[in-house]
């Protein structure tokens, strides 16, 4: 295979079935997302392993969030440079040799260097493969393809942590990282095969002090989010939030002068782009506080054991799958402006229907809201992640993907530290010293309130934006029809 720069038009290569390198995608992206989230489940039994307290094992979490904090940035002008393919491959590579050494750390330490290692493969391959995504797939599927590379997103956070029990109680927890040994052997080969080499054209020097600004920003406000949902780490979270905005502004004022940023926030000015990234942060924050508030209310709420609220849990995995072969046909018939609209709503009202859940309502009915609620937000997310890059050139292509892929993960966690927050505000409010019921109503209404604002957001697209993605005409017959 020949390598091809950005400007080529994708239209005119030949390239596998859309699906083949959306699957491809999503694949990688499900690795890195369950083994992001399965390995909270296994943290106890790894403290006794390696003669800790528990809580010390966060420590595992918060160095793999570092990692990605420091290098999704950076990934864009990676991708440009090395081609989407090699650096794709690459990620994959890194991931895997990073799960083999958290496989066989015999110390709390090595661990935490080998989540270091695991985590720049992680943060190459979020940004990466969807860029991988755009470049190789027509406009025409782009719709289709996205809503498979979304399922891993939504999948990861709900599979994960029934499946990281079964592996404890089963197996040994080291198997959370060797399952990821033939997962990425297998997508590398696959990679290799499927995927084309795009580079992307020169953009000037390599921005090292944006690198270092945004790095110690975005870790700063990962972690100060991560660790406001942990109880007695309040004051450290504020700390690191604070810490992390003074240089999120340091390097807004850094990246005004550099001709070729590591983050381009010049991207916000292309009104699609813009608007998805604005109104897909809003509402990413119910997607973050979800995976967080769903397990609690059942298991701290109800009462119920770990292993049935995983299993409610799943349905929301179901929504996601169920709304795949749809989203292509609405778009189709309603644009991305009306679907954002109405899908916005009924997704947050589904989620906000949560604080109403009670032990005495029949479950096949809380399960049935959770499909519902699921199936709205992964239609939401398909559109957001697709018109993101309607307007986008190929030029700016890698760019626009890591600064989008950057922001999302910060509104995840974001979503997290905001659950978390209502969920302690309300306990204080009421006098609780353990989560009730009706802290929990509180936290869901907090959080569906943030995200119904994405509607005026979402009023904001064009009537006719993403035309040529979508298929969608009806401005086009709506002017004939009135000759």
């Amino acid at each position: 295979m020949s390598d091809q720069t950005c400007d080529t038009p994708i239209a005119g290569r030949a390239v596998p079935n859309f699906r083949v390198i959306a699957l491809i995608v999503a694949s990688a992206m499900l690795m890195e997302n369950i083994d992001a989230t399965v390995l909270a489940t296994a943290l106890p039994t790894m403290a006794r392993d390696f003669s800790v307290d528990a809580p010390a094992m966060s420590i595992a979490l918060t160095s793999y969030l570092l990692s990605l904090a420091i290098f999704i940035p950076a990934s864009g002008k990676m991708a440009d440079r090395y081609g989407s393919r090699t650096v794709f491959r690459a990620a994959i590579l890194v991931f895997v040799i990073g799960s083999i050494l958290c496989a066989i750390a015999p110390t709390l330490l090595l661990l935490v260097l080998a989540r270091l290692l695991q985590g720049i493969g992680g943060a190459m391959m979020m940004p990466v493969g969807r860029l991988v995504l755009m470049r190789s797939v027509a406009r025409k599927d782009m719709v289709s393809a996205m809503s498979w590379l979304l399922v891993p997103a939504l999948i990861g956070p709900i599979v994960g942590p029934p499946l990281g029990g079964f592996i404890v109680t089963y197996l040994d927890w080291r198997w959370i990282f060797y399952i990821n040994v033939p997962i990425g052997i297998i997508g590398m080969i696959f990679v290799s095969i499927y995927i084309e080499e795009v580079k992307g054209k020169a953009s000037g020097p390599f921005d090292l002090v944006g690198f270092i600004l945004s790095g110690i920003s975005l870790g700063s406000l990962l972690f100060g989010f991560e660790l406001s949902s942990h109880q007695g780490q309040g004051a450290f979270a504020i700390f690191l939030i604070a810490l992390g905005l003074l240089f999120g502004i340091a390097y807004l004022k850094h990246a005004r002068r550099h001709p070729s940023p590591i983050m381009d926030f010049s991207l916000m000015k292309i009104p699609s782009f813009g608007t998805s990234v604005i109104a897909g942060s809003l509402t990413r924050i119910t997607q973050g506080a979800q995976p967080f508030l769903l397990p609690l209310l059942f298991q701290v709420g109800f009462g119920l054991s770990a292993a049935a609220a995983g299993q409610i849990v799943i349905s929301t995995a179901l929504g996601a799958l169920a709304m795949k072969p749809l989203a292509r046909a609405v778009f189709r018939r309603t644009g991305f402006r009306t679907s954002l609209v109405i899908n916005g709503i009924l997704g947050t009202i589904g989620y906000g229907l949560c604080a109403a859940f009670r032990p005495d309502w029949p479950m096949p009915l809380i399960f049935i809201v959770l499909v519902l609620s699921a199936f709205f937000m992964s239609f939401q997310f398909t559109a957001y992640n697709t018109i993101a890059y309607d307007e986008i050139d190929q030029e700016r292509m890698s760019a626009a993907t890591s600064f989008y892929t950057t922001f999302q993960q910060l509104m995840l966690s974001l979503g997290i530290c905001i659950g978390a927050l209502a969920l302690h505000a309300s306990m204080a409010v009421n006098g609780n010293g353990e989560p009730a019921l009706e802290d929990f109503s509180s936290a869901f209404v907090v959080v569906a309130l943030i995200s119904i604002t994405a509607t005026i957001w979402n009023l904001r697209f064009a009537p006719n934006a993403g035309e040529e993605i979508s298929g969608y005409r009806g401005k086009v017959k709506r002017v004939s029809a009135g000759r």
